[in-house]
């Protein structure tokens, strides 16, 4: 968990929001994760009264404990984060899981949730479902044109699919779903295992274990020629909130910054800030994932005035502090 006088720095930056949220019981699938703790602790601000399904007493996957969860919180409110998520290398390892485990708890809980009367859903879609060569900045319209990027395409087809099934359901049945898609994610609470991580913190526990060891370099998958657009969590839940409460059409919407940056000098501003001054070397032999993402973030702003509020080096110095506090606590 955070520290307390981090979370209430931070909470200060929650618009008013908290005296006007229209839904009164939420849910949250994945409210126990590096995501939902921020919407969760924003939730809190609005008085909302909370349920977070946890893993070992609903499976998601299963219609049977989706249907249990559904009767159990009785929401008004459904917020969807809950997903089998990781870096290049998780993904090329696990596409059929991937594919089936995203799709079945999206398909299943939209499908749930409308015949239990939910008022609103909120889908959280991802920026992997994007075209392989979508024209930079990414707009929501581009969102069809083409195939996405190989190594993770079965990750973003299953999540896209809640983009399906969120219009359908809106002309079919006048269920209130939206689809957000989000920019690739990053902040304190992140994943930093090696093994599943995505790019800042598997970069971040390299540079910092590296440096605590004194090792002359650190290896970094791919060319670095490839650019992300990064959103800090506590940004990214300001932005899902304002979506539920404010945005109500079937259209789905980009959350971003609306910058990009390159892997290259990522690296090189993720080694300045912990202090690593060894060798960069690059593993060319390992993908490089999609050439290019920044998303368009107009519509965000026009339909619901969302405004990413955390530039990028204010964000890595925030995450690589929490990262190096609490990495010493567990002796790391």
């Amino acid at each position: 968990m955070w520290p307390a006088d981090y979370l209430k720095e931070r909470l200060q930056l929650t618009s008013t929001l908290s005296d006007t949220f229209p839904y009164q019981r939420v849910t949250v699938t994945g409210g126990a994760g590096f995501l939902g703790r921020f919407v969760i602790e924003k939730l809190k601000a609005c008085d909302a009264e909370i349920f977070v399904p946890r893993s070992r007493a609903y499976n998601l996957i299963e219609k049977s404990d989706i249907i249990r969860m559904l009767n159990d919180s009785q929401p008004d409110l459904v917020i969807h984060l809950a997903a089998v998520v990781g870096g290049i290398g998780h993904n090329q390892k696990n596409p059929g899981k991937f594919f089936y485990d995203n799709l079945m708890m999206g398909t299943q809980l939209i499908e749930q949730s409308r015949l239990h009367g939910v008022k609103k859903f909120v889908a959280t879609g991802t920026v992997c479902a994007y075209p392989k060569f979508t024209p930079v900045p990414f707009k929501e319209d581009d969102l069809w044109n083409g195939y996405p990027e190989e190594t993770n395409a079965p990750y973003g087809l299953a999540k896209k699919m809640m983009l399906v099934q969120s219009q359908a359901y809106r002309d079919q049945y006048g269920f209130n779903s939206i689809f957000i898609l989000p920019a690739n994610l990053y902040g304190p609470g992140d994943n930093f295992d090696l093994e599943t991580s995505h790019v800042i913190p598997a970069l971040i526990r390299k540079c910092v274990e590296a440096r605590r060891n004194g090792a002359g370099f650190i290896e970094v998958w791919g060319s670095g020629s490839a650019s992300r657009e990064f959103l800090y969590g506590e940004d990214c839940a300001e932005g899902i909130l304002k979506a539920a409460a404010l945005y109500n059409e079937r259209e789905p919407v980009n959350l971003g910054n609306g910058r990009e940056v390159v892997i290259k000098d990522l690296v090189e501003i993720i080694a300045r800030l912990t202090g690593f001054e060894g060798e960069i070397r690059w593993e060319s032999d390992k993908p490089d994932g999609q050439p290019r993402r920044q998303l368009d973030t107009r519509r965000a702003f026009e339909k619901f005035g969302f405004q990413a509020q955390t530039s990028l080096e204010q964000g890595l110095r925030q995450t690589i502090d929490w990262y190096e506090t609490t990495s010493m606590a567990r002796g790391a």
